[in-house]
């Protein structure tokens, strides 16, 4: 699949302005839907259809809007980068991981250096205001990257573009949006676009504004539709920790894990099967700072909080009625069975959990489960770290630390 700077559907080229009319570079969640992923990218379009389709079922999504792959081109067109980014990428020697650095900082410097043209900054700003208005003066919001080539069949874009959280003030919110444009060239998208053999002007990026969710002073983290070790259609894992959700996403904390049985949720029963405690030994929370790179740090979590769960049981069956009704509206979307990855926040002042984002899961829900493989280790050893898996087999060597490219 190959989605060209050209290729939008006539529904969201109608969005972007008709001959006369003002292009609009800012859309609210709230007017958003599925069909509208090359226009808004893959996550803002599912936080638009989310608002509008599962807002009756309970299913609570924070409030926000898209800055659209438009602002992008235009970004670009205005500071004369288009020739300049393809000129820099192309030929890059394969596996010249220096030649990659220098041309990947390049780009990002370029972009970094630019300006917005008015009217997308005018645009921007008025959208903020908008939130203002809800939210109060300077609210907070998190900007996330929202890319139109996130998840294929055989790729998986999603995670590779950066995001800031609880950035607060319009001119922080404008340099913020702009570093998000920046990584859509970070050294390991490039390196991950060339090894898929992925044109780089087939991946364009879109912005979602969305008010920050407390959970610095709550819990966060994401839940899976299927069991991620074994593929089995009938679980929700839950993982969960202190603090913001990025700890949990980027796998720096041992979070703690919950596993629910689907049918008999579905049934009206409280089927949990199983909690594990994970250590859970930092926490995100906001710093004093208000602009992006520096506007969330880690703290260390009290022996008390480590040894308490994350959610309490209510909850987690609350979080599963809200897994379900994503994976059923998503399946019946996709005409066929949808495991979801979802990143959810428990809001630590008004004590509600929300959805931050779906997507399809693409690692596991593809397995065509007709092998069990099951390995065991032949020695034992002493246990020097802990936490979950992040594959199936079991592998031993030395252990290498590796702390630049160059290693």
């Amino acid at each position: 699949m190959t989605v060209h700077f050209w290729e939008f559907s006539l529904q969201s080229l109608g969005r972007m302005g008709r001959m006369g009319a003002p292009m609009s570079y800012t859309l609210s969640f709230n007017k958003l839907g599925l069909t509208d992923l090359p226009l808004v990218g893959g996550k803002c379009s599912s936080l638009g259809e989310m608002v509008t389709q599962l807002g009756n079922l309970g299913v609570r999504v924070p409030g926000g809007f898209a800055v659209t792959v438009g602002a992008y081109q235009s970004f670009l067109s205005h500071n004369q980068l288009e020739e300049f980014i393809r000129e820099t990428l192309a030929g890059l020697p394969e596996g010249d991981l220096n030649a990659l650095e220098q041309a990947g900082a390049s780009i990002r410097a370029g972009i970094l250096d630019g300006e917005f043209p008015e009217e997308i900054r005018e645009q921007v700003v008025e959208a903020y205001r908008g939130m203002e208005e809800e939210y109060g003066t300077n609210c907070d919001v998190a900007v996330r990257s929202s890319a139109t080539a996130e998840d294929l069949p055989n790729a998986s874009f999603a995670g590779q573009q950066e995001s800031y959280l609880n950035i607060r003030g319009s001119l922080n919110l404008m340099e913020a949006v702009k570093r998000v444009f920046a990584s859509l060239f970070t050294n390991r998208a490039i390196s991950y676009r060339n090894d898929q053999n992925f044109p780089h002007d087939g991946v364009l990026i879109a912005v979602a504004v969305q008010k920050m969710v407390r959970s610095d002073r709550g819990s966060s983290g994401v839940m899976f539709t299927l069991d991620t070790e074994s593929g089995f259609r009938d679980i929700i894992l839950i993982n969960s920790a202190w603090g913001l959700g990025e700890n949990v996403v980027q796998g720096t904390v041992n979070p703690d894990e919950f596993r629910i049985f689907k049918p008999a949720l579905r049934e009206g029963k409280r089927p949990i099967l199983s909690r594990r405690l994970g250590e859970k030994a930092l926490k995100m929370v906001y710093s004093r700072e208000a602009s992006a790179g520096a506007s969330v740090r880690n703290v260390p979590v009290s022996k008390l909080s480590r040894n308490t769960f994350s959610l309490q049981d209510h909850e987690v069956l609350e979080l599963s009625r809200f897994a379900l009704a994503i994976e059923d509206h998503y399946s019946n979307h996709a005409g066929k069975d949808t495991p979801m990855d979802i990143e959810w926040a428990k809001d630590g002042q008004d004590g509600k959990l929300y959805i931050l984002q779906a997507r399809p899961e693409t690692v596991h829900s593809g397995d065509l489960g007709i092998y069990h493989e099951v390995f065991q280790m032949q020695q034992h050893g002493e246990v020097i770290a802990e936490g979950r898996s992040v594959g199936k087999r079991i592998a031993a060597g030395r252990a290498r630390v590796i702390l630049d490219a160059e290693d």
